[in-house]
């Protein structure tokens, strides 16, 4: 959707065979950039124990507690796998994000995690049991990050895109902590994912004039013209769906796009596309123009 509305918005000079695709990539890569950054913030949070350890022991009178500061969440088995995993290093590498984080927020977040009662729990219990483990960076992520308003503001003010994608990222941090041994940091969107992206893209890109025969004499008393650029790209898409996308279900198709009417567009749009692409698959429906096959199937 924001790359065709890129699109939409770029002067017919300035658009090149491929520039879709690349437009594509680009935002396909931000949203990996976020997800690195999220992760990689996760660790240095964790790490800070390591320094605010050796500050307190460096104090000129330092106290037993100061001497004896636990550091058992700089270990982590979640948090050091990610560290070690050297597709996270070349990411962090290759987006130059190791001079992101902000010292004295990673403090901030450091202590609001110590102060929480399920990290003195955590740090209270003996060894290292995998359902803690997970649990505690869980906690970190939900809480001392995301539920961070300093943390949420950092995000804004380096990643452009963080707003449209802060709901997908938890997502893909459950999904790292539930299988992180089957995780590639070098293809964090699979090929699949990415191949139907694509697909969609070029498809809406070449079918518009038909979709747009289908959809104008749907809109009755509504000017093309008026209707927001953004309620027409999720209808041509939602078209596009119904017809060239036989493993989609089409209630899959119509609920999805109602949501992202909602959100990227009017507070009526999320109605108006309903309306509008259930009137069209009626007919397409009549018209038997409506394949659909069980995508489990070989």
């Amino acid at each position: 959707m924001q790359t065709l509305y890129a699109l939409e918005t770029m002067e017919p000079g300035n658009i090149k065979p491929g520039t879709a695709t690349s437009l594509l990539r680009e935002k396909l890569d931000q949203t990996c950039q976020i997800f690195t950054y999220l992760l990689y913030s996760l660790v240095q949070v964790a790490r800070y124990a390591e320094t605010d350890a050796r500050a307190r022991a460096s104090k000129h009178l330092p106290t037993a507690d100061d001497l004896n500061v636990n550091t058992k969440i700089s270990g982590n088995e979640f948090l050091e796998q990610i560290h070690q995993d050297k597709g996270f290093q070349a990411n962090l590498e290759m987006w130059k994000m190791r001079f992101l984080p902000d010292q004295e927020l990673i403090r901030k977040l450091y202590n609001s995690l110590a102060a929480a009662d399920i990290y003195r729990t955590y740090i209270q219990t003996p060894g290292r049991n995998r359902a803690a483990e997970k649990e505690i960076v869980e906690y970190m992520y939900k809480n001392v990050l995301v539920g961070n308003e300093l943390f949420l503001q950092h995000m804004e003010d380096h990643f452009l895109h963080w707003g449209d994608d802060a709901e997908m990222m938890g997502l893909l941090i459950n999904n790292y902590l539930n299988k992180p041994h089957l995780f590639n940091f070098m293809q964090l969107i699979s090929q699949e994912k990415l191949e139907y992206a694509r697909e969609l893209l070029l498809t809406v890109s070449d079918k518009k004039d038909y979709c747009l025969e289908l959809i104008k004499p749907k809109l009755q008393n509504w000017d093309p013209e008026r209707i927001a650029a953004v309620d027409m790209l999720l209808m041509e898409m939602g078209v596009c769906e119904f017809l060239y996308f036989p493993t989609i279900p089409t209630k899959v198709t119509i609920n999805e796009y109602i949501d992202l009417a909602k959100t990227y567009s009017t507070p009526q749009s999320g109605q108006f596309v309903n309306g509008i692409l259930d009137n069209i698959l009626k007919d397409l429906e009549q018209a038997q123009q409506i394949q659909k096959t069980d995508r489990t199937k070989k």
